[in-house]
């Protein structure tokens, strides 16, 4: 097995706290075009549509197809509202300085944001984004996570092997992409929603500093 020199980030609850940004506004937004959600169930449908695209999210939720493109946009407005939320994983800038300082490595990004969002509303906002030499958005790619098509475009762009490359996500459906595109797969139990279904990662990782154990 080669050694692992290419690094490839989820963002959301990986490198920045998003939750409290994403999620209420959706619960929102949804009792609001009629469908119901108890409020003992909020918090366990928030974990489960977290982390993937906002049109998978209303799929898994069951939103009327003819209604997702609508309902998507209003929840979109709604979430930027909500930027003040947004909070850097405490030693994510650290952690990613330290990799990019040593020689032979490549930092990635495969996310589930739009283009647009990646562009707008985190490459310029946070310092730490040019160190990413390729981004992968849910605008470049017919299908998502766990679909392994991001980390599969990620891994060409950066003009890499597998046994070379580390998925960094929090979520189950990261852990799903990375397996399927055979590159192992670090769990960023640190900012994990649900930390128990990525407890077996190849690296689990408590803090962003583990990174550099890899």
């Amino acid at each position: 097995m080669g050694q692992i020199n290419n690094f490839i980030f989820d963002i959301d609850g990986t490198l920045i706290d998003t939750f409290d940004m994403y999620m209420p506004p959706m619960i929102t937004i949804l009792r609001q075009h009629g469908y119901h959600i108890a409020p003992e169930d909020e918090l366990a449908t928030m974990k489960k549509l977290f982390g993937i695209t906002g049109a998978d999210a209303l799929r898994i939720f069951g939103v009327r197809p003819d209604e997702r493109e609508t309902i998507q946009k209003e929840w979109i407005k709604a979430t930027y509202k909500r930027k003040n939320l947004v909070k850097v994983i405490d030693q994510v800038p650290e952690a990613l300085a330290a990799l990019a300082k040593v020689k032979g490595n490549h930092l990635a990004v495969a996310t589930s944001k739009l283009r647009h969002e990646y562009e707008t509303h985190f490459a310029p906002e946070y310092p730490f984004a040019r160190l990413f030499e390729v981004a992968i958005t849910s605008s470049d790619t017919v299908k998502h996570k766990p679909d392994p098509a991001p980390l599969l475009a990620a891994i060409a762009k950066l003009k890499a092997v597998p046994e070379n490359c580390v998925y960094v996500g929090d979520t189950i459906n990261d852990q799903k992409a990375a397996r399927a595109a055979g590159i192992k797969f670090a769990g960023a139990l640190y900012g994990s929603a649900n930390p128990e279904s990525i407890a077996d990662a190849d690296y689990p990782l408590r803090s962003p500093m583990d990174l550099l154990k890899i």
